[in-house]
């Protein structure tokens, strides 16, 4: 085996990017295919396009999770989960046989887990490296079930803790993540928006733009904007508008009225 064909999913441009970039890096001979970004588009592409060797893939999509991909494809590629799942997540992971990676990816992981790929001789070779069918409703369901409910942030010598019912909003800012309280207390949490996307109740919490990762309960005026936007008026009050951009307004729509 030499060149290793690899598809990417993952939906935020930034990830797709820094993964390319870490394979490029990684010691072996790699080709990306192609970079796909929604459930749909993925199905669509595997079922019209020559098969990999390798899959990586974003569990959080823009449509959905990345396990429904499965229900509508022969699973014969091995695939590497990138995630923010949290500890219970991973060990069924481990249980599964299913390799992942944990955001934000790490070059010696990576190369970890390709040198553990060619060890296996590659694709369909060994069963551990393929996604089995029976395994994807058990993860399905631990997805549903399993949200971050506390978060804790250092104060000084202290440390915080946060319940999840507190939060108001996350925001991106300066390259770090304010975690906004409803009583419009501010701290700083060592978290992505992209890992905490994945980590909270998307019921609850809509990633409204990449700034801002917002509590339903937080939104307390909707209005139509420019360019078909939408402008969020959060409570506590922010210093710039918060903005639903037009691809994402149906979305937004949706998820309001449920």
């Amino acid at each position: 085996m030499n060149r290793i064909k690899v598809l990417i999913v993952e939906d935020e441009p930034h990830a797709q990017s820094e993964l390319k970039r870490l394979l490029a890096q990684c010691g072996h001979d790699i080709l990306v295919m192609d970079c796909i970004d929604t459930v749909e588009d993925t199905i669509h592409w595997i079922n019209n396009h020559p098969e990999p060797d390798l899959m990586f893939f974003d569990i959080q999509l823009s449509d959905g999770l990345s396990f429904e991909i499965f229900k509508h494809i022969k699973a014969t590629t091995p695939v590497i989960f990138t995630t923010a799942f949290d500890e219970y997540a991973i060990q069924a992971f481990k249980v599964n046989s299913i390799d992942y990676l944990l955001k934000p990816v790490k070059q010696l992981e990576l190369n970890a887990a390709l040198d553990k790929f060619r060890s296996l001789g590659g694709k369909g070779s060994n069963k551990e490296t393929v996604l089995r069918l029976e395994n994807i409703e058990q993860l399905l369901q631990l997805h549903k079930t399993r949200y971050k409910s506390r978060f804790i942030t250092r104060i000084g010598d202290q440390i915080k803790q946060i319940d999840i019912t507190e939060v108001a909003y996350f925001k991106a800012e300066d390259n770090e993540v304010l975690l906004v309280t409803e009583n419009n207390k501010r701290y700083f949490i060592n978290y992505a928006l992209d890992q905490l996307a994945e980590m909270i109740d998307p019921s609850i919490f809509f990633r409204a733009n990449r700034s801002y990762l917002v509590h339903i309960s937080s939104i307390k005026k909707i209005s139509k904007y420019f360019n078909s936007r939408l402008h969020l008026e959060l409570e506590p009050i922010t210093r710039e508008p918060v903005l639903i951009s037009r691809v994402k307004v149906t979305e937004f729509l949706n998820w309001i009225d449920k």
